[in-house]
């Protein structure tokens, strides 16, 4: 029994030696507009590295203007509102999705189709940029799993 607590040792002390977690996006996706010439829309996870950082802007070739938003209730009411920064806590997620923070992707290019993949650049105070392909789909489709 004096080997089980040496091995338990040992796997906590190898788990430490992984790589430190890094700045990264994934699960990228963008809603097309219901009606031409409405603003698109983007979400993504953010995974926080070794450091906290905060997202400064996003922008991608797809569009002519890229902002960050998000969803607000006030008074019963529902609205978006622009987000000038967005702060990643370090090792933790930050999710951008449907009915909470989003970015907005406005005069979107006209090869901007359903099943087509735009470039998404995160910028941070760091910084660092992460860049992220985002799926494509129509208005009305689920979010691509």
């Amino acid at each position: 029994m004096r080997g089980f607590p040496v091995i338990v040792a040992a796997s906590l002390l190898l788990a430490g030696c992984g790589k430190p977690a890094e700045l990264a996006a994934r699960d990228a996706w963008a809603r097309l507009p219901a009606v031409q010439g409405r603003p698109g829309a983007a979400y993504f996870t953010i995974q926080g590295g070794a450091t906290a950082d905060t997202l400064l802007a996003v922008a991608t070739p797809a569009a002519l203007r890229a902002e960050v938003h998000e969803t607000v209730t006030t008074q019963g009411v529902m609205a978006m509102r622009p987000v000038d920064t967005v702060t990643v806590p370090a090792g933790q997620s930050v999710a951008f999705a449907p009915g909470g923070r989003h970015v907005m992707l406005f005069d979107l290019g006209p090869n901007v189709k359903p099943g087509t993949r735009i470039p998404l650049a995160l910028a941070f105070a760091s910084g660092k940029r992460v860049e992220v392909q985002a799926q494509v789909v129509a208005a009305g489709d689920p979010a691509p799993r």
